[in-house]
């Protein structure tokens, strides 16, 4: 288990980027993935959330796609249904990503607030590495960032990457 721990990378990240600030963020996202595919990081976990997630996984699609064929997208997503309150244009691009991830993981049988902190603890819990987009000190994507850093987990935040 430790040596898939050491080849496993997490996204975490807010729901909402300003639109001029996204070609950086991703470009900074790009880069540290590439480097932790050249260091033998081959799978990517990304928790499914409009915002980041899903920019994290449009990008790891389209580099497996084009020069990284053998890394593995993994989508753990909180619980059935958790897109219920998603707009209709959210919810197609969730639906086209969908077959597109090697693999999906459930955390929880039912709806709740800690669901979605549980599908946070499993991402950091299952890597070595964590990319995060955290401008704030509270909410879901703090909270990541700090169990990440608690669990010792190098977390990459590309908000604040030169």
């Amino acid at each position: 288990m430790g040596d898939l721990r050491q080849r496993t990378c997490c996204f975490t990240g807010h729901r909402e980027i300003r639109e001029k600030d996204l070609p950086g963020i991703l470009e900074r996202t790009e880069q540290v993935v590439r480097r932790l595919i050249e260091k033998g990081v081959a799978f990517f976990g990304v928790g499914g959330a409009v915002g980041y997630d899903t920019e994290a996984a449009k990008l790891l699609c389209r580099l497996r796609a084009t020069d990284y064929p053998h890394i593995k997208v993994i989508l753990v997503y909180p619980f059935e249904g958790f897109t219920g309150r998603w707009s209709d244009a959210q919810r197609a691009e969730y639906s086209r990503l969908l077959p597109r991830y090697d693999k999906t993981v459930c955390v929880a049988q039912r709806a709740s607030r800690e669901a979605y902190l549980e599908r946070d603890r499993h991402l950091v819990d299952s890597s070595a590495y964590c990319i995060a987009y955290c401008t704030r000190n509270s909410g879901g994507t703090a909270y990541t960032v700090r169990y990440a850093h608690q669990q010792g987990v190098t977390v990459f935040n590309t908000a604040n990457m030169e």
